[in-house]
């Protein structure tokens, strides 16, 4: 493959579409078995697992962003509709009064903990229904492959 080429050759562009489709049709696809499952969105469900994971279940709403790779904005709206839902709560960051906390509520969790195993299930069908451990290894390497490599231009765009 030569990378000086300014399109992507015929096989560069079936594969970019097929990533395209997965990419925007998996969440699509999750958001509404979670829809049809539970009173969650994909948004929502994302928002709560970070924070059931994280220490204290709770996380700065500044990390919780750069984590997601959300905008601060976008976080902040989903945070406002979680929060009227009783999903979240957030609080002054006590270290040092200017940073927000975003901390999971009971009902929160409770949430998560009921949309867990469906989610886990379409998850298990359709991205790793089929495929053998051999592919599981080489999605894995690709995956963490395309990571390091968004990692690196995001330094870049950043500098």
């Amino acid at each position: 493959m030569t990378e000086d080429a300014p399109w992507l050759d015929d096989h560069q562009q079936r594969v970019w579409r097929l990533w395209l489709d997965v990419t925007n049709g998996l969440p699509a696809l999750l958001n509404k078995q979670l829809a049809r499952d539970t009173e969650l969105s994909l948004q929502d469900f994302e928002v709560l697992v970070s924070l059931s994971e994280a220490p204290d279940q709770s996380m700065r709403v500044v990390a919780m962003a750069d984590a997601m790779h959300w905008e601060r904005s976008r976080l902040s709206h989903q945070l406002t509709r979680m929060e009227k839902r009783g999903l979240v709560r957030r609080e002054s960051c006590c270290s040092d009064g200017r940073g927000q906390l975003v901390r999971l509520t009971g009902a929160g969790w409770d949430a998560v903990v009921a949309a867990a195993p469906g989610h886990a299930d379409m998850v298990r069908r359709v991205v790793f229904g089929g495929l053998n451990m051999d592919h599981l290894d080489e999605l894995e390497k690709i995956l963490d492959h395309i990571r390091e490599t968004m990692a690196e231009e995001r330094r870049s765009l950043d500098a």
